[in-house]
């Protein structure tokens, strides 16, 4: 799998929705907040569920462009016009295994964040697709709200998975080795403090949610993450929820792919 195409948003997650920070060395800087978003859908021509979205008063996303398969539109743009034009890329497919890589391979060397849309909710294609990077919304799972709020997550650096993504990723790391005692002693090196602010990221809560469930200021429960990055030697919400259930992410999931971003 290619290594992770990266989201960066405001933190506006539906209920229960998941906002995985996951921002590598390389990540573009966020968007200007004061201009509504670009999306490149890329999707089968009428296979597209939402034709009400966005709407026109959709607080952070303003066009939408229509990729069909293979999706070559994206490298055949003029270089300076792509990367300024599209600020996240929305796959909907059947099949997120093979439609995913054909995507990454279409974007070549642009780095804008990916959210998969699908129906598809195991957990081998749940975790697949995380592993890339990408944000996941299994279809039935999320609004368009939802769907707004993913992609606007996306262009700061969260990775977003509705709620059933989000339990197809617990339960992958629940099956994996690496838990137990070893789990426990990491656990340790957390405050308590720190501890209640993992268990609630590890539900799929932004840092705006956690700190309404636990009477904190976002800027404080931005401070607590990044104590606990450092100290369960983490790369961002990813890594460290991964850890936090278990399944080191560098040890159990294998590395993102073959070339750091």
């Amino acid at each position: 799998m290619r290594s992770p195409r990266h989201v960066r948003t405001s933190k506006h997650s539906a209920q229960h929705g998941s906002q995985h920070s996951s921002a590598p060395v390389g990540t573009t800087v966020p968007a200007d907040p004061s201009r509504r978003l670009s999306v490149a859908l890329a999707c089968a021509d009428g296979d597209w569920p939402h034709e009400d979205w966005p709407a026109p008063d959709d607080p952070y996303v303003g066009r939408v462009l229509p990729l069909s398969p293979p999706y070559r539109a994206l490298r055949e743009r003029p270089s300076e016009s792509t990367e300024s034009a599209v600020d996240v890329v929305v796959l909907r497919c059947e099949d997120p295994s093979t439609a995913f890589a054909e995507l990454l391979k279409a974007m070549g060397a642009m780095s804008a964040p990916v959210i998969v849309l699908s129906p598809r909710r195991d957990t081998e294609t749940v975790v697949e697709v995380f592993r890339g990077g990408a944000g996941y919304l299994v279809e039935g799972d999320y609004c368009t709200h939802m769907l707004s709020s993913a992609v606007m997550a996306a262009t700061v650096g969260h990775t977003y998975l509705s709620p059933t993504a989000c339990a197809a990723l617990r339960d992958a790391a629940r099956m994996m080795p690496g838990g137990g005692e070893a789990t426990e002693r990491m656990r340790a090196l957390l405050s308590p403090r720190e501890r209640e602010v993992m268990e609630l990221l590890s539900t799929g809560l932004g840092a705006q949610e956690i700190g309404l469930r636990l009477g904190l200021s976002e800027k404080t429960v931005r401070n607590n993450l990044s104590n606990i990055y450092a100290k369960l030697d983490a790369r961002g919400g990813t890594d460290a929820v991964l850890r936090w259930l278990g399944a080191p992410y560098s040890d159990t999931l294998g590395p993102l792919g073959s070339t750091a971003r």
